[in-house]
């Protein structure tokens, strides 16, 4: 289970990405006075970093430890392959100007759009507050990025239907952001409501570029091991090696179909992204509301937990930072935890700091007992 944006404490190397200092939940639990997440502390959250409102001293049930990024960027693509076994050695192109005119000019060419408004890097919420009513009245769809590698695509469903919206992303991502322009998603980012009272739906649909080798997914699909995708795990792995593709729209859809699907599930895996950490609390710089997200996962726990039978484990990590008590409203460059539960397995082991997330998708591998080549050193023997 990926938890969108849940970092724990800047990676050395954050400097370079204007993250000095970013530490997602460490500062959030700074923020509102002390954070209690009572299940995710008895995993051993809190024995990986200080976390006010924690004492390191309760009894932990998990294994735990934090795992360090080696691909160049902070996205969620880039975190995601890593997760699965692929390092991207070279970042994703960014756009801190906006897009050039020449692959505008190419946007339009390919979608047949007469228009486009915007063009910089933005907050979707402000952006669409900026131009939404142009964008009513004129029709263009409102284009723009941010810190990371994303071509966003914003429309009032109303104006333009989803499917055209979805169209217009397709083309966008095969034709236009090709080669050095090959960003690493484009983003359907509809949105409804009127003057001054415009809200982003659930809707988004995200079209990433394909990883470039295979991912612990391609190889249990390989050996036909059932894989399940939760959330964004299509979108972000361009639906290779999942037989069952489930797209939710909020943490507690998600949780409620992970549940549905391990009940179901006999020998299988599956890869789930909660996105709601990221997308309505890190991105909108809302600390409390990002605490509050977590206090929920955490009531959740005992659930998930309890779904797990003799032999099964549960790894939780993140794919990325997003500090909301920082200057950005981008992702930030932090380690992401590393918690794990194996029913029958170890209890209380410190996994240390990991070099690299692929660690996770090795351990997978080595689960499954699928060979592999597959970036990263499994843990597999340190938790059962």
């Amino acid at each position: 289970m990926v938890l969108d944006g849940v970092g724990i404490g800047e990676l050395p190397d954050a400097h370079s990405y204007g993250d000095r200092g970013a530490n997602t939940v460490g500062n959030i639990a700074r923020r509102i006075g002390g954070l209690e997440l009572p299940h995710l502390q008895r995993l051993g959250l809190g024995r990986i970093t200080q976390i006010k409102g924690m004492d390191s001293r309760v009894p932990v049930e998990g294994c735990f430890g934090r795992m360090a990024e080696q691909s160049k960027g902070k996205d969620s693509t880039t975190g995601h392959w890593e997760i699965a076994g692929i390092i991207t050695e070279k970042a994703f192109p960014v756009y801190p100007q906006g897009f050039p005119p020449d692959l505008m000019q190419k946007f339009l060419s390919a979608t047949g759009e007469k228009g486009f408004l915007g063009n910089k890097p933005a907050s979707g919420t402000e952006i669409v507050k900026e131009l939404g009513d142009e964008h009513v009245r004129t029709g263009f769809p409102i284009v723009y990025t941010s810190g990371d590698s994303v071509f966003q695509i914003a429309c009032h469903e109303e104006v333009v239907s989803l499917a055209r919206l979805y169209g217009m992303c397709k083309k966008t991502r095969d034709e236009v952001v090709v080669g050095e322009h090959s960003v690493g998603r484009v983003i359907a980012r509809p949105f409804v409501g009127e003057s001054g009272h415009y809200t982003r739906t659930t809707n988004r649909k995200d079209f990433a570029v394909e990883p470039p080798g295979k991912t612990v997914l391609d190889l249990l699909a390989e050996k036909e091991i059932e894989t399940v995708g939760v959330g964004k795990i299509d979108d972000l792995f361009a639906g290779r090696g999942l037989k069952v593709k489930i797209h939710t729209h909020s943490n507690a859809e998600g949780i409620g179909t992970i549940l549905e699907q391990a009940s179901q599930m006999g020998n299988g895996f599956l890869m789930a992204n909660l996105v709601d950490f990221d997308m309505l609390f890190g991105h909108r710089q809302d600390a409390e509301g990002f605490a509050k997200a977590l206090r929920e996962f955490d009531s959740s726990l005992p659930a998930l937990l309890g779904c797990l039978k003799e032999g099964d484990m549960l790894i939780l990590t993140a794919d990325h930072g997003n500090d909301p008590t920082d200057q950005s409203t981008d992702h930030s460059r932090e380690y992401v935890p590393l918690l794990c539960s194996a029913q029958g397995g170890k209890k209380g082991v410190d996994l240390g700091t990991r070099k690299t997330f692929a660690d996770a998708g090795k351990t997978v591998a080595d689960f499954f007992g699928v060979p592999n080549s597959l970036a990263g050193t499994s843990f597999l023997s340190m938790v059962m």
